[in-house]
């Protein structure tokens, strides 16, 4: 089958990225349909106080990235003999920061359990098994090195055999009638067999992790570099998962119903990622050499991400109540109408997935940082509004507003308004009708 391509790259190249976005279709269908079966089987109450300890950790998990990624992916290709420097360093970096987390998580929880005028059920072990298994992403530096090389089918294969054997535990502990903390206790498993995993096909590749080595200089460098992303990431997960903490304060049945509309919403969400991350080599070699080039390529994955979710966002809107009751059944009353709505936050996430990596391109880490924020406060602020009056229906909303504030927030800043505009070009799809009538 011939994959489309986007206009202005090379056709075969192109064809050589996206074909590794298939890898993913796999893991991420299998992933949802495993998320289904242990929402349906928890129920809202248990499935909110799961998604509830997932948000938080999310949150702390920003900072455990370091939001290292796309600077080891720079290093490494403006570096490729000091790969294990850069490696090593970054592994030692994010396995320090991970470990002080875990006891930070739990304490940030069991402080706000004790000030809670609704505490409901300690939750405290359950958070600290859950940043314990977020502890274990340390290792997806190999993910990373895979990326820059463009062989991200070698960390997919690993992470759809983890998904499969992830996939019998969770569907045992369902069939045996397990009660949460066996789930809880297999997302720690699933984070283990991952890095696991990697090592392993890492190793079997020709290389050796034990050749990596710590760098205090690379540290400061990796760090300097990437302390506004730092920020900018936790603002990020922040503007996605608040609401689910917020929401806490209405009830776990709250959080459980709004989490399964807003799961749902989302699992698509690694569609412009995998997109974004196999043409952005692409992306800073047009820079370099043909900077009109680079910017038409802009356009056409503005194009092309829109193409793809607008109509998905259509579709979902009005068979929202639908959708929710076939796979849910009727233990999630109320979710549809939050879906109709969330869904629509995606067309925002795919163009500021795309504005993203531009914005890195260019170095404006700063602004990067600052869209972000502007997304958190936003979704924050409303959030406060909006929860206690319409409860997941508002958070759906604050949501919406949020993503797309964030994403448009480049049409303030005059270095970047040409950015923004050719978002709404696309958004509203007049350089699809132009490149029609130019035919």
């Amino acid at each position: 089958m011939k994959l489309p391509v986007i206009k202005g790259f090379d056709e075969e190249a192109f064809n050589k990225y996206l074909k590794n976005t298939g890898w993913l279709m796999f893991g991420k269908i299998l992933s949802l349909l495993v998320g289904l079966l242990v929402a349906r089987y928890l129920g809202p109450d248990a499935f909110g106080e799961l998604n509830f300890g997932l948000a938080l950790v999310a949150i702390l998990a920003a900072i455990g990235a370091l939001g290292l990624d796309t600077f080891i992916i720079r290093e490494i290709v403006q570096e490729p003999d000091k790969k294990n420097e850069i490696l090593g360093t970054s592994l030692w970096l994010r396995i320090i920061t991970n470990a002080l987390l875990i006891p930070i998580a739990m304490g940030i929880y069991g402080l706000s359990h004790q000030l809670s005028s609704t505490p409901g059920q300690s939750l405290t072990l359950m958070v600290g098994l859950l940043a314990l298994a977020s502890f274990f992403k340390s290792f997806n530096v190999i993910d990373v090195y895979f990326q820059s090389q463009v062989q991200s089918k070698y960390v997919v294969q690993v992470q759809n055999i983890c998904l499969i054997i992830s996939a019998a535990v969770k569907i045992t502990i369902v069939s045996l009638n397990l009660p949460l903390i066996y789930i809880v206790l297999a997302l720690v498993f699933d984070g283990l067999i991952l890095a696991f995993g990697l090592v392993l096909i890492y190793q079997k590749r020709g290389f050796n992790i034990f050749e990596w080595t710590y760098s205090g200089i690379r540290a400061k460098s990796l760090l300097k570099q990437s302390a506004p992303l730092i920020l900018s990431a936790v603002m990020v997960s922040l503007y996605m998962k608040i609401d689910v903490v917020m929401l806490k304060d209405v009830g776990s049945k709250a959080v459980g119903i709004y989490s399964a509309a807003a799961n749902l919403s989302e699992a698509w969400y690694f569609i412009p990622v995998a997109i974004i991350t196999s043409v952005f080599p692409a992306l800073i070699h047009a820079r370099k050499t043909d900077h009109d080039r680079y910017i038409k390529r802009l356009g056409n994955l503005y194009d092309l991400l829109i193409f793809i979710c607008i109509p998905t966002a259509v579709v979902v809107s009005f068979l929202g109540n639908f959708i929710i009751h076939l796979l849910y059944s009727n233990k999630f009353e109320g979710a549809g109408a939050m879906l109709s709505i969330h869904i629509w936050s995606g067309v925002f996430v795919f163009l500021g997935s795309a504005s993203s990596q531009y914005l890195l391109a260019e170095g404006y880490t700063k602004i990067a940082f600052y869209r972000t924020a502007a997304g958190a406060l936003v979704n924050i602020l409303l959030n406060l509004w909006l929860i206690p009056k319409y409860a997941g229906i508002g958070a759906s909303i604050a949501t919406l507003i949020a993503c797309a504030v964030s994403t448009f927030y480049l049409l303030f800043i005059p270095k970047t308004r040409q950015q923004g505009i050719m978002m709404l070009k696309s958004l509203f799809l007049v350089t699809a009708f132009q490149k029609i009538f130019k035919r």
